[in-house]
């Protein structure tokens, strides 16, 4: 495994630990976005998440220091990260706002699936992979939209999100580089490109400290909590291994909205999360 500067306490806790706390905080962060949309455009929420969390980490890490210190390879890496997670948030709430969030998960894990197959090498994790998929499809419940707006927006945050996996995977293990500096970085420069099509619409929120600290939440929740803690997962996991626990996301979501919401699942609900559990019990990562 790579050591990092920062390596020590963080590797005490089991890396499906950081996993579990991201995939909760998944769905809390765009639950509570959601309920801004009667104020906020879309765009306007996202660019305000972006920039709650960049703004969080910049002045928690301050990574200016270890920027100068990368190699063009790497900063040409983050880069190319900062505009994937720009573009993909942007698309994520343009496509919740017009199109079913179980339709949106359902096309997110699409990709994904993808990069855990590629790295299939028994009939253990072929089995594994297959149940993933099966108990996804049932709790999502997938439905057509007549929406070509929010169906295109599905479709490129799909795309985007095993980007999100495959380039925060390699950032997660550049040498040199601490864990969250890399994405404090990467957040400031999402916060930078998201900038001219989301300022004008988040204006509201400049207005209303109310509404301004609801979007700051919002930014916590689905940026900085799960951001952080994908990173120190990615860290310690294969990426193909990580992109078959993303299965577990749907199920996550289930249980916040029987415990939250009182969205009480259905017996194939259950059934399906049983299936998805199951599956990421089966698949092994050899040493």
């Amino acid at each position: 495994m790579r050591k990092t500067k920062d390596a020590g306490l963080v590797d005490v806790v089991p890396a499906q630990t950081y996993f579990v706390v991201s995939a909760i905080f998944h769905y809390l962060g765009p639950a509570m976005a959601v309920l801004l949309f009667a104020r906020i455009e879309p765009l306007g929420v996202a660019w305000l998440r972006i920039a709650a969390a960049g703004t969080i980490f910049w002045l928690w890490r301050r990574p200016l220091k270890a920027w100068r210190s990368l190699d063009p390879a790497t900063r040409k890496l983050l880069a190319g990260w900062g505009a994937v997670l720009a573009v993909m948030n942007c698309s994520f709430y343009m496509a919740i706002d017009r199109v079913p969030l179980g339709t949106v998960a359902a096309a997110e894990f699409a990709p994904v699936i993808v990069l855990a197959a590629i790295a299939v090498r028994s009939l253990r994790n072929l089995l594994a992979l297959v149940l993933a998929v099966a108990g996804v499809y049932i709790l999502t419940d997938i439905r057509l939209s007549q929406d070509w707006i929010g169906l295109l927006c599905t479709a490129l945050n799909a795309l985007l999100f095993a980007a999100y996996v495959v380039l925060g995977h390699r950032v997660s293990r550049v040498d040199g580089l601490r864990r969250i500096d890399g994405l404090a970085l990467t957040m400031g420069i999402a916060t930078v490109i998201a900038l001219p099509v989301g300022v004008m619409q988040a204006e509201p929120a400049f207005t209303d400290w109310k509404l301004l600290a609801a979007a700051v939440g919002v930014g916590v929740c689905s940026s900085v909590i799960p951001y952080v803690s994908d990173q120190l997962a990615m860290a310690r996991l294969k990426r193909s291994t990580f992109a078959l626990m993303l299965a577990l996301l749907p199920a996550t979501a289930t249980a916040i909205g029987a415990v939250v919401l009182r969205q009480i699942p259905t017996l194939a609900d259950l059934a399906a999360v049983a299936v998805i559990v199951a599956a990421v019990a089966l698949h092994h990562e050899k040493a």
